[in-house]
């Protein structure tokens, strides 16, 4: 009977939905697969493996049903010549096999694994016999080449690509091709740009190669719809996170229905974020397992209900038009009834109001820590003292864009002196440098503070950047044109004075800064400028006197401490090159090495554009 030849398949790789078929294999292949030995070649006598060792089994030409049962169920091996004298005989033909066919231990290519042949001997010297039988089988040899690398390194190598690297390595060999199989399917985190010109079934393709993925980030900058939702969802059963950025030229086209519908599904989603959400209209979301969502560009949202029991970071921005239609009080009553668990909430919109602030206290959320009211020019300090009376335990406290005075920031700082590190009021322009200087002194914990554009110039024209020209018109008569600043502070990290115009001297004794933001300062006097700040590493200066600049590139290169080199240096016969020269080879006196020791100081960026 005529046999046809078998393709062959590696035992090791990995299946695809578009790899075909699927391919069975009988009990007896399986086992014959198990008795492999990975990492070498079987004897074609005895069945052993070749390497190392002399074989001394004697040739029979008999041949049982047993044995020809087990060579027919071996089919998925490539059927091959086992000798080159009988190599152009037929398949078909009835005479008596040759001496080798016989044998059920027929030898097989195997996959380069080196994760599992890291733990085989190194191979032996070869035998002449051996040689042979590589030649008559007529097999490559699968010792790994010279220069290859190791699977580990490889791995390291290729998990550090993005993925359009990845796939195109996956074509270099079939080492590479296996490791890359691999890699995807290890993925527990995709961070991907999807291109303006690229279609669903580009993302769909990479991320059906990750069937275990957790993490999700897209950068969009082609339109978002449903259907690549619905690609999401299918493809990503187990996802937990997803971050869905936009470029400018983006379009977001989901709806509300949609956003709720994925929500629902994704039993395992843990965190939402989302840009460019302006096309919702409105949504109702339902999740036992969602803990934080971001959404950002929200707009006239007709309804908005959350049946998150779980919770526990919420960040709303809305769009900053005055014709914004949305009840923000309806929605905040609604997080405080079915969101007990809430512990940081971040609302960006011009619609807030004290109304708004009442509802929220109203809430009596037991575990908030980070409130975040940003842009409400309605907010004030009854608000404030609303706030204070409700949670008196908030580490953060963002009230940017506020109606706030130094009133309300005495309220702060007699409620929260013990557990406040961070207090962020800027594009509050009822609030002076006295108040920032109370602030300072009040709040011992006190790590970030943000009180950009508080002590503005009103003549000045230039001094507005123009993300906030919504704040132009703000009502400054009451400040003096040119104030100065002094604060003192053990814990301070990070203080921002970005666009204050009207400061024109400023003195800091902070040990611990090591960020300042004076972008926009340009009425500061460089001879009113005192930098006591011995950890300063960043100084933001951009639209700075050059005078001013100058002053502050002296003070921080002055203020840090000189760090010496524990090496002594030494010069060469001719004077031409000091070079460091051990302790042990030196020798020069201790006293001859401190005075040559180079000194060296820490460097602080001053940035200026």
């Amino acid at each position: 009977m005529q046999h046809q030849n078998q393709p062959h398949f590696s035992a090791d790789a990995p299946t695809t939905p578009c790899a075909g078929p699927t391919v069975t294999f009988s009990s007896a292949a399986a086992d014959h697969k198990r008795g492999k030995k990975r990492g070498s070649y079987n004897c074609g006598r005895c069945g052993l493996p070749k390497k190392g060792h002399n074989c001394h089994t004697s040739i029979t030409t008999t041949t049982t049903t047993d044995t020809t049962t087990a060579t027919t169920t071996s089919s998925p091996i490539i059927n091959t010549p086992t000798s080159r004298a009988d190599s152009s005989a037929s398949l078909s033909s009835t005479r008596p096999p040759p001496p080798r066919q016989p044998y059920t231990h027929f030898r097989r290519a195997l996959s380069f694994d080196d994760d599992v042949r890291a733990g085989f001997p190194e191979p032996e010297p070869e035998v002449e016999e051996e040689e042979q039988e590589e030649e008559d089988f007529g097999y490559p040899s699968m010792d790994p080449e010279p220069g290859a690398l190791p699977a580990s390194c490889l791995w390291e190598i290729l998990r550090r690509l993005p993925p359009v690297g990845l796939l195109s390595a996956a074509r270099v060999s079939k080492s590479w091709r296996e490791t890359s199989k691999r890699l995807w399917k290890a993925a527990e985190e995709l961070r991907l740009r999807v291109p303006a010109r690229a279609q669903v079934g580009f993302v769909g393709s990479v991320l059906q190669k990750c069937p275990g993925l957790v993490r999700l980030s897209l950068r969009m900058e082609s339109d978002l719809d449903a259907t690549m939702l619905a690609c999401i969802a299918f493809s990503c059963p187990n996802l937990e996170f997803m971050e869905i950025l936009k470029s400018d030229t983006a379009i977001n086209r989901i709806n509300g229905d949609e956003l709720g519908r994925f929500v629902a599904d994704k039993r395992c989603l843990k965190s939402l974020k989302m840009e460019g959400c302006s096309n919702l209209g409105g949504f109702v979301l339902c999740s036992s397992s969602l803990s934080t969502l971001w959404l950002s560009d929200l707009y006239s949202l007709s309804k908005m209900v959350f049946n998150c029991p779980n919770l526990k970071e919420i960040s709303l921005e809305f769009y900053r038009q005055e014709n914004d239609s949305t009840d923000l009080t309806t929605m905040v009553d609604g997080l405080g009834r079915n969101c007990l668990r809430l512990q940081n909430i971040h609302i960006a919109s011009v619609r807030l109001s004290h109304s708004v602030v009442l509802a929220l206290t109203a809430a009596n959320l037991r575990g908030l820590r980070m409130l975040s009211l940003v842009l409400g020019s309605e907010i004030t300090d009854a608000s404030v003292a609303a706030i204070a009376s409700s949670y008196p335990n908030l580490e953060l406290l963002d009230l940017s864009g506020s109606s706030i005075s130094d009133s309300g920031i005495g309220m702060i700082c007699n409620v929260f002196p013990e557990t406040l590190s961070r207090l962020l009021l800027a594009l509050c322009p009822n609030v002076t440098s006295s108040g920032i200087q109370f602030a300072t002194a009040q709040l011992p914990l006190l790590e970030l503070m943000d009180c950009g554009m508080t002590i503005c110039d009103p003549n000045s024209q230039n001094g507005i950047p123009d993300e906030s020209s919504d704040w132009e018109l703000r009502n400054t008569a009451n400040h003096l044109i040119y104030q100065k600043l002094i604060i003192k502070h053990g814990r301070l990290k990070k203080l921002s004075l970005w666009g204050c115009s009207g400061l024109d001297a400023l003195y800091l004794n902070c040990p611990e800064l090591n960020d300042l933001n004076l972008n926009s300062c340009k009425n500061l006097h460089p001879e009113r400028l005192l930098l006591q700040c011995s950890k300063l590493e960043s100084v933001h200066a951009s639209g700075c006197q050059e005078l001013l600049i100058g002053a502050v590139e002296s003070q921080v290169s002055n203020d840090f401490p000189a760090v010496e080199n524990v090496l002594p240096c030494k010069r060469l016969a001719d004077g031409s090159k000091r070079v460091r020269v051990p302790h042990f080879l030196s020798a020069q006196s201790c006293d001859d090495d401190k005075k040559r020791r180079r000194v060296e100081r820490r460097h602080c960026n001053v940035l200026v554009s």
